[in-house]
C-alpha cells in the first residue's frame, strides 16, 4: 500500500527523474477508462462530466469532494473518525501529553494487530490484496517513517535508515539504495518486526524525553534527500509519524479482514 499524503507532502521524496506531469491538463473525451488504476497521483481539481462510475474505489486524501452537486468530503470524515477514533486524536494535538497519549493508543492498536496478523500462515503475510502493500511491507515502510520523521529529523542522525526500511512507491531509488536500503529484499517476517520494534521504542523513548518546550524546536535536516529543504518544528515530524501510523494501520487492518478466511 503506498503512503498517502495531503497536498503539503505530496511530492516530498518522489523521484525527480519520472515523468510525472506528461498529463497535466490533459482532456480524455468519449474515453473508455474502464479498469483503469491511478496510484500516488495528484488529481486536484479534475472534473468528471457526464460519467459513468459504477464499483469505483477512492482512497486518499480528500477535500471538497462534490458528487452529482453534494458536497460529501464531511460525510466521508465523520464517518471514518467514528470508525477510527484515533483520527480525532491527531487533529486535537496540542501538548506533549496529548503526543504521549496519542502514541499509547497507536501502540495498542498496533499490538492488537499484531496478535490479529500472527494467526494467519507467514505466505499470507507477505501477500498483497488488490496490489497494496503487503503487511510485511507495511512495517517495513513504518521503519522508513521513524528513521526519516523521528531519527533523521528530530534526533538529527544523518543517516539513520534501516536496510529493511521501504520509502513511498516513488521515491527516488537511487536515493534510497544510496542510503543503504534494499527495496527488493524478501525477509523474514520475524526480522522485519524485530525492526519494526526498535523504532516504535525510538518513538517513546523521544517522547519520555521531550519537554513541553521541545515541540517547537526546529529541526534544520530533511527526512530523506529529495524532500524540500527547510526547519520543522519537532511537533510538526512528531505528527507526521502518527499520521503514518494511523493511516497503515487501517490500511493493514482493511487487508487482514480479506486475507482471514471467512
Amino acid at each position: 500500500m503506498s503512503a498517502q499524503f495531503g497536498p503539503h507532502r505530496w511530492s516530498a521524496g518522489h523521484d525527480r527523474t519520472a515523468d510525472t506531469d506528461r498529463f497535466h491538463g490533459t482532456r480524455f473525451h468519449v474515453a473508455d477508462l474502464r479498469e483503469a488504476r491511478f496510484v500516488d497521483c495528484d488529481l486536484s481539481r479534475v472534473k468528471l462530466v457526464d460519467c459513468t462510475l459504477v464499483d469505483v474505489d477512492v482512497s486518499g486524501y480528500l477535500e471538497n469532494l462534490v458528487v452529482n452537486g453534494v458536497d460529501v468530503t464531511a460525510y466521508v470524515e465523520a464517518e471514518l473518525d467514528r470508525r477510527h477514533p484515533e483520527r480525532v486524536q491527531l487533529r486535537s494535538l496540542a501538548s506533549l501529553d496529548d503526543f504521549r497519549a496519542l502514541w499509547d493508543t497507536i501502540e495498542d492498536l498496533w499490538a492488537a494487530t499484531t496478535e490479529r496478523a500472527e494467526q494467519l500462515p507467514e505466505r499470507l503475510l507477505h501477500q498483497r490484496v488488490d496490489d497494496e502493500w503487503s503487511y510485511v511491507e507495511t512495517l517495513r515502510h513504518l521503519v522508513f517513517i521513524t528513521d526519516s520523521w523521528a531519527s533523521r529529523t528530530i534526533l538529527d542522525q544523518p543517516n539513520p535508515f534501516h536496510q529493511l526500511a521501504l520509502p513511498q512507491t516513488a521515491y527516488n531509488p537511487g536515493d534510497a539504495a544510496a542510503l543503504g536500503m534494499t527495496l527488493a529484499a524478501t525477509p523474514a517476517y520475524a526480522e522485519v518486526l524485530a525492526a519494526r520494534r526498535n523504532r516504535q521504542a525510538v518513538v517513546r523513548t523521544i517522547l519520555d524525553t521531550l519537554t513541553p518546550a521541545d515541540l517547537g524546536r526546529p529541526c534544520p535536516r530533511t527526512p530523506a534527500p529529495g524532500y524540500p529543504e527547510g526547519d520543522r518544528p519537532v511537533a510538526e515530524c512528531l505528527s507526521v509519524v502518527m499520521e503514518e501510523e494511523i493511516d497503515h494501520h487501517r490500511y493493514a487492518t482493511r487487508d487482514l479482514t480479506t486475507l482471514e478466511p471467512s
